[in-house]
């Protein structure tokens, strides 16, 4: 069955080019034309469409296949196109031509619209609900951590004294900016498109603000034609989220595979969370992070992928945009599925004693040096030139400055301040 049938035979070769994987793709969405249908039946009887009666007929038929869905035996065959064509062809079976109204005043083009725009609002706050708890993860680590030195780097070489805390914390702000835009994403996709049809509207008196009520939305797409176009533009801002997220994350795991190697040896994880070598016994591998990284590598090419698949199309529904759904919902499931692995992983890492004594850390502390010859009235310019003088002569030591540097870093994680940051 397809909505748009007319009697044609379609060639089996372009049916299955066309309809693609659609069926298996359309399940992450059932629910949501579910619930745009009894929307919408509510508003065809508010417009005298339908009879209270058929408003009944329909919310019992589509409360059947809810339960259907919940259960797992709700199934989309080969003969339907979609969800939607199984949708209407069940309320069909169940209770005639009642079943056949309820295509009246819109199309396929805003039932698939508005099914996602509610699969991707629920979803982009599920997504910020795990990024808050592994927010709050990386702040309690910060805390028990505050006093762990850790040597930062720059240009990958030594540079000046650090903190874990300090490590963590900085990731777990990062992600406020992350959130940021997960709830400008939120914010385009809960616009109700229903009811712009084919893109142009509908010759029906139609209540849109009805529609909008009572699936949740905050407000309405107001012109038809701009709500078509949301589509498209919906997916690049949700990928823009996705991406700035992921690259947070991604460089997280690149951080934590470089520590955990012996050339570093800051941290560890036990030997549950990783896995070995085929060959070589004594391996213990971030496969984990590793893959982290390369999930979140791919997921900030969506974007790219959104916007080229979308970009410069003439306004107006294209069928280029079926192409949109199946790696963004993917998407979605991978960005939950990354979010609580690395919670669950991160909370078991073993942060190391690390020892300063060892040659490559010699010079972590000449700025703290320069600061104590400051603090005693020589000029920063002369006390910079002093201790690059020892450094070169090699008859530099710190031994005077690790307490100080190492309380500074500790006094400047901030950990309330980053916490009351967090949208909410």
């Amino acid at each position: 069955m397809k909505l748009w049938d007319k009697g044609i035979t379609i060639d089996k070769k372009i049916e299955e080019f066309t309809v693609g994987n659609d069926r298996e793709i359309d399940m992450h969405i059932a629910t949501y034309d579910i619930q745009a249908s009894l929307a919408h039946a509510k508003m065809l009887k508010e417009i005298n469409i339908i009879s209270a009666e058929e408003l009944q007929q329909l919310a019992a038929g589509l409360e059947v296949l809810q339960l259907q869905l919940d259960s797992n035996t709700f199934v989309i065959e080969s003969q339907f196109e979609d969800v939607h064509s199984k949708i209407e062809f069940e309320l069909t079976k169940m209770y005639g031509d009642v079943g056949k109204k309820m295509h009246t005043a819109r199309s396929r083009n805003d039932q698939v619209l508005v099914a996602l725009q509610l699969f991707y609002k629920d979803h982009l706050k599920i997504i910020k609900e795990h990024t808050h708890i592994f927010f709050k993860t990386l702040l309690q680590l910060a805390d028990t951590h505050k006093e762990a030195l850790l040597p930062g780097y720059t240009h990958l070489q030594v540079a000046m004294p650090s903190s874990f805390g300090l490590w963590f914390s900085a990731y777990a702000e990062l992600l406020i900016d992350d959130v940021y835009l997960l709830d400008a994403a939120l914010q385009t996709v809960d616009q109700n498109p229903l009811g712009s049809a084919a893109g142009y509207g509908s010759s029906f008196p139609i209540n849109r603000t009805l529609t909008t009520h009572e699936l949740g939305f905050t407000t309405l797409k107001y012109n038809v034609v701009a709500a078509q176009m949301s589509r498209g533009k919906s997916e690049r801002t949700v990928a823009m989220a996705f991406g700035s997220l992921c690259n947070t994350l991604s460089r997280f795991a690149m951080d934590i595979c470089l520590y955990m190697s012996q050339n570093f040896n800051f941290i560890s994880f036990p030997d549950a969370l990783t896995t070995g070598s085929s060959i070589m016994p004594h391996k213990k591998n971030p496969d984990v992070f590793e893959l982290i990284r390369g999930k979140c590598n791919k997921i900030q090419a969506l974007y790219t992928e959104m916007l080229l698949i979308t970009n410069n199309l003439p306004s107006g529904y294209h069928r280029d945009y079926q192409l949109l759904k199946e790696h963004m919902i993917t998407a979605f499931e991978d960005v939950k599925g990354i979010l609580e692995i690395f919670n669950h992983t991160i909370q078991q890492i073993q942060v190391k004693e690390i020892d300063l004594n060892d040659e490559k850390y010699q010079y972590l502390f000449t700025v703290d040096s320069i600061n104590n010859l400051v603090v005693k009235g020589i000029s920063f310019r002369e006390a910079y030139q002093e201790i690059g003088k020892q450094v070169q002569e090699g008859t530099y030591t710190s031994a005077n400055s690790k307490k100080h540097t190492h309380e500074g870093s500790i006094h400047n994680l901030c950990l309330n301040e980053i916490r009351v940051k967090f949208p909410h």
